[in-house]
């Protein structure tokens, strides 16, 4: 994904002169073809991510469109003022792109895990905030970016992850996608977590529990009313997330629905990670699999909220 990312910058910066492209520590050789045929709109800067915003703010105020591309936890935690003053107060077309949202760098523990990135981003008047599912989301997503006013985070998965966007559903900034039909369950996702509730829905359905998938790539600004429309043919909404429960999408959707039903809307099921510094280490899905957020656990999850005394015992009929 963050490889495909960098390609569509690439390709934007050949066809429109204000691209400008801006790193941090980032390793030896990438983005190489860029520096050398474009060398005087391509800057890799040290571990000063603080300054780089500056630089991106600066350039975008004489006209260019400048893409930074750094580490998630650098990118958003070392730098959020610079973020908030220089970026979002101004509102400058700023694209962040953010490796290793989510568990991605789960070897190095809680200094790089991203699982706050998106609260405190979504917090910022005028930032957008982005989670593609697949590098072909994200092919979409790079060039669409071009025409949003103000500054953009974008949430980068780890990359090899598995393809399930595609031409048929389109893409357009805002707009959620459902990528499975279903009855009173549905699962509203976003990023690498599409793909598992995917699979979850494919193995409920087995079971008689027909769950939709609505996939969320805009966390902001969000898509009001495919959430809406979907809390009104559900009786349970799984909102399943690689993020704090805090904050991120789970919390961006149970305030639109409490805000709109009150105490007599769809039961909601946040799937997220608990409000921790994570201690444990190992893959991404290994840390995955410890939080509950691999295929088979999101359907338990659905199984056991059907089968409690809830609104959703008669699920699938």
């Amino acid at each position: 994904m963050r490889r495909t990312a960098l390609d569509m910058v690439y390709e934007l910066a050949r066809e429109d002169e204000r691209v400008v492209f801006i790193g941090s520590d980032l390793g030896a050789g990438t983005m190489d073809v860029f520096r050398d045929e474009m060398p005087d709109r391509f800057f890799m800067e040290g571990i000063n991510e603080a300054n780089i915003i500056g630089m991106a703010a600066g350039m975008a105020m004489d006209g260019l469109i400048p893409f930074v591309n750094t580490i998630a936890t650098f990118l958003t935690r070392r730098c959020y003022e610079q973020v908030a003053v220089d970026l979002c107060l101004h509102n400058l077309p700023v694209k962040l792109i953010a490796n290793g949202g989510g568990m991605v760098y789960a070897p190095l523990g809680p200094t790089h895990i991203a699982l706050e990135d998106m609260a405190i981003m979504r917090a910022l008047p005028n930032m957008s905030v982005f989670a593609p599912s697949d590098k072909e989301e994200m092919r979409k997503l790079i060039p669409a970016t071009m025409e949003v006013r103000g500054p953009s985070y974008i949430r980068l998965a780890k990359g090899g992850d598995e393809v399930i966007s595609n031409d048929h559903d389109g893409f357009e900034i805002g707009r959620a996608i459902e990528y499975r039909e279903g009855g009173d369950v549905t699962f509203i996702t976003t990023g690498i977590m599409t793909n598992r509730a995917m699979a979850a829905s494919d193995e409920l359905k087995a079971e008689g529990i027909n769950a939709s998938v609505l996939h969320i790539h805009t966390v902001k600004p969000l898509d009001e009313n495919a959430i809406m429309k979907a809390a009104r043919r559900a009786s349970l909404i799984v909102v399943a997330e690689e993020h704090s429960r805090i904050g991120g999408l789970s919390s961006a959707v149970t305030d639109l629905l409490a805000g709109t039903f009150g105490a007599g809307g769809p039961q909601i099921l946040s799937l997220s990670v608990p409000d921790v510094f994570t201690d444990k280490y190992g893959s991404q899905d290994d840390l995955l699999e410890i939080y509950g957020l691999q295929p088979s656990q999101l359907a338990q999850s659905v199984r056991d909220a059907v089968s409690s005394a809830s609104p959703v015992s008669a699920v699938g009929g």
